[in-house]
């Protein structure tokens, strides 16, 4: 039996019989001959029905009110903005009203990058309204990450003004408050600064910053596309802070200040502090440093020049500690003040050590051993007390504790406790060696002489009432030892340099070796602390002279400066004179006074 002939049909010949209009199969493409597997059509089929449901899910999402919150931030962001208002600081005044520092308007200039629209000449001008580099200002503005961008805080009124005649698209101003010290570098050490956010950093204005600072506002306010304000509202009002009284007196602290800079300029010194306190009250009048600093101008301050030498830096006091080493005696019945002490042959031996005076003296009183500063009388007499009883009276003057003054900084010194003194240790501690004290200690410790025998708090605020005092020694010695540092500056004492005509002064000398690395260098600290008029003490002052060149002597070198500062501080409050008004020469008999 004959088989049918089965004929293939190529591309070709579909083609031809398709073009002499014959019909050709769908089936017939060898491509749709191919066989797919089924399960792809339905993961087609899922896939296209999932992004339907993605997509009615964002709908519903977008418009059932889920996202309300969020879409209501994102519009009003482009309309709305919250400004910060900020309060106005109080002032800072000295004791008598005199503006020490105060806010003054200034303006903030920002941007919003994406709404910039300048030229390059617009771009210089504004750089140097600025003081900015027009590459970092050019950067700033084309900042895709933010919406928002400070391009320079605390400009002057007048700059922000010429800033804004530019009329730069989205560059806009905002009023805020920037500070100012009148004084300049004269009180930086006591007013101290703010941040560029007018918050404290240094001195009162750090101490002080919450009574000073207030409470910042803000408003929210509508612009329109142009960026114009159509609608404000406040959301709080700013609440200004307060203002300041200073127990400073300007009047002192320049006589301070220039006393302590001419001081440092003639001996070429390292750097100096006074400080001058109301005997009556405790209050500060003045507190000076140098090197200083000019807060209105920071632009490269150095932590040397901020630092507060009176409240921060601690000195071996040399023999302005001696008198603390006598009262504990008298004090204790060991001596009186005209009990006599050998100090011949000028040296003491104290086991493997030996302690020496700049020159023999013999048989002197007590008065003379404070007057003329023998280490060794004042040695000798310290080794017959207790070692406790010394610190309790150290102790009791203020020393080894920080001062209660409120104030950033203040150290405490350093008194070891009385169980590990050596014999040696207790006699170099009598005549200030061994024993780290700041100025502003020193100087309230003098404070008990002025005052009979109490102390009181010192403080850098105006004092309506003066505190009351704790004692801390008999009234009788507390006289004896303004008799004893009365006659350090006499003709025959340590420090004739620091007599003033028309008033008694006390006071005495103290000349210390510098302490670096464990080591004692002949680098000096000179200094003098003192008080006047003796008959009824009014002020305190103390003055310190780091690394003087030349002359290294606390009567030579401090004691002059606390004369200057004293007489014009006493003129200055009118303090009724006390003594002869005759010329005072200063011989240089400081060079009797010991190391």
């Amino acid at each position: 039996m004959k088989q049918p002939t089965t004929s293939r049909v190529g591309p070709s010949s579909a083609r031809k019989r398709s073009s002499r209009g014959e019909r050709v199969g769908f089936n017939s493409n060898p491509l749709l001959s191919v066989a797919l597997p089924s399960w792809r059509s339905k993961l087609m089929l899922f896939l296209l029905f999932a992004g339907f449901v993605a997509l009615a899910g964002r709908a519903f999402y977008l418009m059932g009110g889920v996202s309300t919150d969020f879409l209501q931030r994102q519009g009003e962001a482009r309309y709305a903005r919250t400004l910060e208002i900020p309060a106005t600081r109080g002032r800072i005044t000295d004791r008598n009203g005199v503006v020490l520092a105060s806010s003054v308007p200034a303006k903030a200039v920002w941007a919003i990058p994406e709404d910039v629209e300048a030229t390059p000449e617009q771009i210089g001008q504004l750089a140097r309204l600025l003081a900015m580099n027009p590459a970092e200002l050019r950067r700033r503005l084309t900042n895709d990450d933010r919406n928002f961008v400070y391009l320079r805080r605390q400009v002057d009124a007048d700059v922000a003004e010429r800033i804004a005649s530019l009329k730069i698209a989205g560059v806009h101003s905002s009023p805020e408050f920037k500070r100012h010290y009148p004084e300049g570098p004269t009180s930086a050490h006591v007013i101290g600064f703010t941040n560029v956010e007018d918050r404290g950093q240094e001195g009162i204005e750090l101490a002080h910053e919450r009574q000073l600072a207030g409470r910042s506002g803000s408003r929210r306010v509508i612009k329109d596309r142009l960026g114009r304000i159509v609608e404000d509202d406040w959301l709080r009002e700013p609440f200004d802070g307060h203002d300041l009284s200073l127990s400073i007196d300007n009047r002192v602290q320049y006589i301070a200040h220039s006393a302590l800079k001419g001081a440092i300029d003639k001996y070429r010194a390292k750097a100096g502090a006074a400080v001058v306190i109301d005997v009556r009250s405790g209050e500060l009048l003045a507190l000076a440093n140098l090197p200083t600093y000019d807060p209105n101008a920071r632009g490269k301050l150095n932590g040397d020049a901020i630092r507060n030498r009176a409240l921060t830096d601690t000195l071996e006091p040399g023999s302005t500690m001696k008198p603390f080493a006598i009262v504990a005696a008298l004090e204790a019945g060991k001596v009186r003040p005209d009990t006599r002490v050998q100090t011949a042959p000028g040296k003491l031996t104290i086991g493997d050590r030996t302690i020496g005076d700049a020159h023999a003296h013999g048989l002197l009183t007590v008065e003379e051993v404070v007057a003329k500063s023998s280490n060794v009388g004042t040695a000798k007499i310290a080794l017959e007390l207790p070692a406790q009883t010394l610190w309790d009276t150290y102790t009791a003057a203020g020393f080894g504790q920080a001062p209660q003054l409120g104030f950033p900084g203040a150290v405490a010194g350093r008194l070891r406790p009385a169980r590990s003194w050596r014999p040696i240790e207790q006699a170099t501690i009598s005549y200030g060696h061994g024993v780290s004290v700041s100025l502003i200690q020193l100087a309230r410790a003098y404070t008990a002489f002025a005052r009979d025998g109490d102390m009181v708090p010192l403080t850098l605020l105006k004092q309506d009432e003066p505190p009351g005092g704790v004692r801390v020694m008999s009234h009788a010695t507390a006289m004896a030892m303004r008799r004893m540092l009365e006659m350090a500056v006499g003709p025959e004492g340590t420090a004739p340099g620091a007599r003033i005509p028309g008033y008694r002064v006390a006071g005495k000398t103290g000349t210390a070796y510098k302490l670096k690395n464990g080591q004692y260098v002949r680098e000096y600290l000179a200094s003098f602390v003192g008080f006047a008029p003796v008959s009824d003490p009014r002020i305190v002052v103390a003055v310190m002279i780091d690394e003087p060149s030349g002359e290294h002597y606390g009567g030579v070198v401090a004691a002059p400066v606390f004369a200057q500062i004293t007489a014009a501080t006493l003129r200055t409050l009118q303090v009724a004179p006390d003594g002869p008004m005759e010329p005072t020469s200063a011989p240089l008999l400081a060079l009797r006074e010991a190391r």
